[in-house]
């Protein structure tokens, strides 16, 4: 006889099972997409452009004579172990074109993301499992440091894929000892992972370790003696050998403090002294967690410290960091992507993405993976196993879902909407690479003039059948009136960020759930105002040639080569269709409507975009036409976020949505949420909601009009898949 209810599980999980499929192909399609393009983007380029550091391995016009040093020119960066077993493979590649040794490092690749996924500690769920392997491969293929071994032809991922071997459970003390110590000839660093062993309990193997890394070098020596005394004594393990030390790619200890401008024995001896300190301080974190069962994590804290403590740590050298991530950092749910949201982003941009170009804070950027590598082998309070949290993160709180409107709408109905703010660190960084991307495609957008003043034409010509070409006598009219071309120009320059950025921080304190719907509705209309500008670059009217438009801002320009101040070159100046300015401004009266029921606010907030119309016109920065563009991109916005996720939670409330189921308690919620300040998210008015909520109650009494329809998350406590 048949059970009714198990039926209806298996009913449930079957849809969720082939989901679960159809997400893990599609990610390793998009692996092989990623792989595919890094070869290409090797093997399409001339033969002599190709894999530009072979050469440094190959010699002299690529004739491997016997004698020749391998230091010579000081480009040689390796080990003398490195150039005698590693040389004839590069002669051999550079004969083929480097094909094989592009294809070669790609299988490097692939077998150290698959190793990286076979040493995550468990217990891991079934999904878990199925995505940890291409999801590492996905990350380490956009990683700087696998992206600078493809590009220059270097061998850093050899050592990284023998480390890692040599920590997987079943590998056998002689065979780990052997692996590390064959490492760690290849790359000296790699030596501080037998003091790991050793820390760990695994003697025999740090033994092996040490014995393995003397008989490598001194084969070596025996080999090259001259080129072994260059190395080991003249350079002191590879110093000075490769490109300035001090050059911000040698995210070394040693490279900072010579950017900072420590010379000769001063130098010196503080870099000893804080490679010791780190050094101690991160290979006892690392056999802690090496105790506690999390060995790709330990590797990852010694590989940081290898890093910060060399005397060069190139780009091709940091691959170490990228495996940091894999750490788990925070007890609520909500914090639990910071920490690899950080090491991800840091080795998969360039600074400038991190942080702004400004001298007092480019500093951060031009460190940043020296930083999260001293970051995460000295002061990152990784959770261990034993604690509770490391399975069961304590939930905050969440509203109910929204209710489908129309036919399937939302795409995300049931998706649970937080109530509590988002990482305030998370939250920056995110939109700070935001707004760099925005900037940089923006940049990459079309801009040649003739289609520019083409469109140009067009707008004219629309605009003058629809009888509202005002631009030309309203610009003129601000041209010759001082006070106001002064003001118009000031408001132009200033109230673009000031106002939505104020607006952004307010939302961020005091109101969080309209601060995620306002954050998402903007970044979607600016999203698609990016289409906008690639698809129809636009001539502004000051840079239409012959018609007699005044550049308030900048003054009368040679349109053959105007003049913006620090914009030029480095700022799409024909990225006018639609104007944002606008777009941003309309967004702002949105949500000052949002915010509050008083009278005189609302007023300015509507007066706000028609004011902007007015300056972007008499600055002659735009038609009407983009204005009207702005609104559209703006109304698109919102629309997209209500697609996506449906009504805010407030709305929800006000309409009586029933709450989520709460297998943890409501009060456990609030609690879990309760330990945080608000710099990592927490928000007080939720969680004394969350508290206050009784079974049964009706949603959003008693609350405030954004608190309604609160509950706590309707996500099971400790669900599979948190790896």
């Amino acid at each position: 006889m048949a059970n009714p209810e198990r039926n209806g599980l298996r009913a449930i999980a079957e849809p969720a099972a082939s989901r679960t499929v159809l997400a893990v192909g599609a990610l390793w399609l998009v692996v092989a997409l990623l792989a595919a393009r890094q070869a290409a983007a090797v093997l399409r380029l001339p033969p002599r452009r190709r894999l530009a550091d072979l050469e440094t391995w190959i010699g002299e016009n690529g004739v491997l004579r016997a004698g020749q040093p391998l230091y010579g020119d000081g480009s040689f960066t390796g080990t003398p172990f490195a150039g005698l077993v590693l040389k004839p493979f590069t002669r051999a590649a550079e004969q083929a074109l480097g094909v094989g040794w592009t294809f070669g490092t790609l299988l490097l690749v692939v077998a150290t993301g698959l190793v990286t996924a076979r040493l995550l500690p468990g217990p891991l769920s079934r999904r878990a499992a199925l995505f940890a392997a291409p999801v590492a491969l996905v990350l380490l293929v956009v990683s700087v440091p696998v992206r600078n071994t493809f590009t220059l032809g270097q061998t850093s991922v050899l050592p990284v894929l023998l480390v890692l071997t040599a920590f997987l459970p079943r590998c056998s003390a002689r065979v780990s000892g052997a692996l590390t110590g064959i490492a760690a000839a290849l790359q000296p660093a790699v030596l501080l992972f037998a003091v790991l062993l050793w820390a760990a309990g695994r003697r025999r193997a740090a033994a092996t370790a040490a014995g393995t890394f003397a008989a490598c070098s001194a084969l070596a020596w025996a080999a090259s003696p001259d080129d072994s005394w260059t190395y080991w004594l003249r350079h002191a393990a590879g110093a000075g050998l490769g490109g300035p030390p001090d050059s911000p790619a040698n995210q070394s200890l040693h490279g900072l403090l010579l950017r900072l401008g420590a010379q000769g024995p001063l130098e010196i001896a503080l870099f000893l002294v804080l490679a010791a300190a780190v050094a101690v301080a991160g290979l006892r974190r690392a056999a802690r967690y090496a105790a506690d069962g999390q060995w790709l994590l330990a590797v990852a804290l010694a590989g940081c410290v290898a890093v910060a403590v060399s005397p060069t740590a190139w780009q091709h050298q940091q691959l170490w960091i990228l495996l940091a991530a894999v750490g788990r950092v925070g007890r609520r749910r909500a914090d639990r992507l910071v920490w690899p949201a950080v090491v991800v982003l840091v080795m998969t941009l360039h600074r400038d993405a991190l942080v702004p170009k400004i001298e007092w804070i480019g500093l951060i950027g031009e460190n940043a993976p020296l930083l999260a590598a001293l970051a995460a082998a000295c002061a990152v309070p990784f959770l261990t196993r034993a604690e509770p949290e490391w399975l069961r993160p304590r939930p905050a709180p969440h509203a109910s879902p929204a209710a489908a409107g129309a036919g399937r709408l939302p795409l995300l109905r049931s998706w649970p909407q937080p109530l509590t703010r988002p990482n305030l660190l998370l939250e920056l960084l995110l939109i700070r690479v935001g707004y760099w991307a925005y900037s940089w495609v923006r940049g990459q957008a079309p801009d040649g003039r003739w289609l520019a003043e083409h469109h140009g034409w067009q707008i004219l010509e629309i605009e003058a059948a629809l009888r509202i070409d005002v631009e030309l006598w309203f610009n003129l009219l601000v041209a010759r009136t001082g006070w106001l071309e002064s003001a118009m120009n000031f408001a132009y320059s200033a109230f673009h960020f000031l106002v939505p950025l104020s607006l952004l921080g307010f939302m961020y304190l005091r109101r969080p759930v309209l601060y995620r719907w306002g954050r998402t509705s903007l970044a979607s209309a600016t999203l698609l105002a990016l289409i906008g500008f690639w698809m129809y670059p636009l001539a502004p009217p000051r840079l239409m040639p012959g018609l007699g438009f005044v550049d308030t801002a900048h003054g009368p320009q040679d349109l053959d080569h105007p003049d913006f101040g620090a914009l030029t070159g480095i700022s799409n100046q024909y990225a006018a269709m639609p104007s944002l300015h606008v777009g941003w401004s309309l967004w702002c009266a949105v949500v000052v409507w949002r915010l509050t029921p008083a009278l005189w606010p609302r007023v300015l907030g509507v007066l706000y975009p028609v004011l902007t119309t007015v300056v972007i016109v008499g600055t002659a920065n735009h038609y009407l036409l983009d204005a009207a563009g702005g609104v559209v991109v703006v109304a698109a916005g919102f629309g997209v976020r209500h697609l996506l996720i449906g009504r805010t939670a407030e709305q929800a409330g006000a309409a009586g949505i029933p709450e989520l189921p709460d297998p943890a308690g409501a009060a456990d919620g609030a609690d879990g949420a309760g330990g945080a300040d608000a710099a990592t998210g927490t928000d007080a008015d939720a969680e004394r909601a969350a508290r206050e909520r009784r079974p049964g109650a009706v949603p959003g009494r008693g609350a405030e009009p954004e608190l309604a329809g609160r509950t706590a998350s309707g996500e099971k406590a400790g669900a599979p898949g948190e790896s």
